[in-house]
Protein backbone atom coordinates (compact mmCIF):
# COMPACT_ATOMS: atom_id res chain seq x y z
CA UNK A 1 0.00 0.00 0.00
CA UNK A 2 1.04 3.44 -0.65
CA UNK A 3 -0.42 7.06 0.78
CA UNK A 4 0.25 10.36 0.17
CA UNK A 5 -2.03 13.49 1.24
CA UNK A 6 -2.30 16.69 -0.86
CA UNK A 7 -4.27 19.03 0.54
CA UNK A 8 -7.05 17.99 1.82
CA UNK A 9 -7.16 14.71 -0.32
CA UNK A 10 -5.64 11.63 0.65
CA UNK A 11 -4.22 9.17 -2.72
CA UNK A 12 -3.88 5.24 -1.85
CA UNK A 13 -2.79 2.76 -4.03
CA UNK A 14 -3.20 -0.91 -2.85
CA UNK A 15 -1.86 -4.25 -4.28
CA UNK A 16 -2.54 -7.28 -4.92
CA UNK A 17 -3.48 -9.37 -1.71
CA UNK A 18 -4.23 -6.46 0.37
CA UNK A 19 -8.04 -6.11 1.63
CA UNK A 20 -9.51 -2.97 1.08
CA UNK A 21 -11.49 -2.54 4.59
CA UNK A 22 -8.41 -2.73 6.51
CA UNK A 23 -6.16 -1.29 4.48
CA UNK A 24 -8.25 2.19 4.35
CA UNK A 25 -8.74 1.93 8.11
CA UNK A 26 -4.78 1.61 8.69
CA UNK A 27 -4.67 4.90 6.54
CA UNK A 28 -7.45 6.46 8.35
CA UNK A 29 -5.74 5.99 11.67
CA UNK A 30 -2.01 7.39 10.24
CA UNK A 31 -3.63 10.49 8.65
CA UNK A 32 -6.26 10.96 11.90
CA UNK A 33 -9.15 11.05 9.43
CA UNK A 34 -12.86 11.81 11.52
CA UNK A 35 -14.85 12.92 8.31
CA UNK A 36 -14.23 11.87 5.02
CA UNK A 37 -15.54 10.86 1.61
CA UNK A 38 -14.30 7.85 -0.55
CA UNK A 39 -14.33 7.26 -4.20
CA UNK A 40 -12.01 4.43 -5.93
CA UNK A 41 -11.75 1.97 -8.96
CA UNK A 42 -9.61 -1.13 -9.19
CA UNK A 43 -9.87 -5.11 -9.42
CA UNK A 44 -10.69 -7.04 -6.83
CA UNK A 45 -10.81 -11.31 -6.16
CA UNK A 46 -12.53 -12.57 -3.05
CA UNK A 47 -15.16 -9.71 -2.28
CA UNK A 48 -17.96 -10.35 0.21
CA UNK A 49 -20.61 -7.73 -0.85
CA UNK A 50 -23.78 -7.59 1.86
CA UNK A 51 -27.59 -5.86 1.12
CA UNK A 52 -29.83 -5.09 3.95
CA UNK A 53 -32.89 -6.69 4.92
CA UNK A 54 -35.32 -4.37 7.14
CA UNK A 55 -37.08 -6.90 8.26
CA UNK A 56 -34.47 -8.85 9.54
CA UNK A 57 -32.56 -6.51 10.78
CA UNK A 58 -29.65 -8.10 9.23
CA UNK A 59 -27.51 -8.03 6.23
CA UNK A 60 -27.90 -10.66 3.06
CA UNK A 61 -24.35 -11.24 1.95
CA UNK A 62 -22.83 -12.86 -1.23
CA UNK A 63 -19.21 -14.18 -1.36
CA UNK A 64 -17.86 -13.51 -4.78
CA UNK A 65 -14.81 -15.63 -4.58
CA UNK A 66 -13.86 -14.66 -8.75
CA UNK A 67 -11.70 -11.89 -10.02
CA UNK A 68 -14.20 -8.86 -11.22
CA UNK A 69 -13.56 -5.18 -11.61
CA UNK A 70 -14.24 -2.81 -8.95
CA UNK A 71 -16.31 -0.42 -11.28
CA UNK A 72 -16.92 2.35 -8.46
CA UNK A 73 -16.05 1.99 -4.34
CA UNK A 74 -17.63 5.16 -2.99
CA UNK A 75 -18.59 5.53 0.67
CA UNK A 76 -17.42 7.59 3.76
CA UNK A 77 -15.80 7.67 7.26
CA UNK A 78 -16.91 8.60 10.27
CA UNK A 79 -15.89 7.72 13.70
CA UNK A 80 -17.97 5.65 16.55
CA UNK A 81 -17.41 5.44 19.91
CA UNK A 82 -14.14 7.16 19.39
CA UNK A 83 -12.61 4.67 16.56
CA UNK A 84 -12.44 4.66 12.46
CA UNK A 85 -15.82 3.37 11.07
CA UNK A 86 -16.14 3.22 7.26
CA UNK A 87 -19.66 2.66 5.26
CA UNK A 88 -18.56 1.84 1.43
CA UNK A 89 -20.67 0.40 -1.03
CA UNK A 90 -19.33 -1.10 -4.05
CA UNK A 91 -20.36 -1.53 -7.90
CA UNK A 92 -18.53 -4.92 -9.31
CA UNK A 93 -18.88 -6.63 -12.84
CA UNK A 94 -17.65 -9.73 -13.88
CA UNK A 95 -15.76 -10.75 -17.09
CA UNK A 96 -19.19 -10.93 -18.63
CA UNK A 97 -19.84 -7.40 -17.94
CA UNK A 98 -22.44 -8.50 -15.48
CA UNK A 99 -22.52 -6.07 -12.81
CA UNK A 100 -23.63 -6.39 -8.76
CA UNK A 101 -23.22 -4.04 -5.98
CA UNK A 102 -23.83 -3.70 -2.33
CA UNK A 103 -22.39 -2.87 0.67
CA UNK A 104 -18.96 -3.94 1.23
CA UNK A 105 -17.94 -6.27 3.83
CA UNK A 106 -14.29 -7.63 2.52
CA UNK A 107 -12.21 -7.42 -0.34
CA UNK A 108 -9.23 -8.80 -1.47
CA UNK A 109 -7.04 -6.89 -4.58
CA UNK A 110 -6.52 -8.89 -7.81
CA UNK A 111 -4.64 -6.71 -9.20
CA UNK A 112 -4.88 -3.28 -7.57
CA UNK A 113 -7.20 -0.17 -6.32
CA UNK A 114 -6.28 3.43 -6.74
CA UNK A 115 -8.38 5.75 -4.14
CA UNK A 116 -9.11 8.69 -2.68
CA UNK A 117 -9.88 9.79 0.39
CA UNK A 118 -11.36 13.61 0.46
CA UNK A 119 -11.06 14.50 3.97
CA UNK A 120 -13.54 17.26 5.74
CA UNK A 121 -12.37 19.53 9.11
CA UNK A 122 -14.69 17.95 11.29
CA UNK A 123 -16.07 14.68 13.51
CA UNK A 124 -18.92 13.06 11.96
CA UNK A 125 -20.01 10.49 14.54
CA UNK A 126 -22.67 7.50 14.16
CA UNK A 127 -25.16 6.16 16.65
CA UNK A 128 -26.86 2.84 16.93
CA UNK A 129 -30.39 3.56 15.95
CA UNK A 130 -33.11 0.94 17.11
CA UNK A 131 -35.68 1.44 14.83
CA UNK A 132 -33.43 0.27 12.07
CA UNK A 133 -30.80 -1.22 13.35
CA UNK A 134 -28.23 0.30 11.83
CA UNK A 135 -25.31 2.84 12.55
CA UNK A 136 -26.31 6.41 11.78
CA UNK A 137 -24.48 9.87 11.46
CA UNK A 138 -24.80 12.00 14.69
CA UNK A 139 -25.13 15.01 13.32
Amino acid sequence: MLSKQVNNTIIVRLDRGEEILASLKKVCEEYRVRAASVVGIGAVQGTTIGVYDMQAGQYCDTELPQFMELTNLTGNVSTMQGECYLHLHVTLADTSAHAMGGHLKKAIIGATAEIFITVYDTVIDRVRDDATGLNLFSL
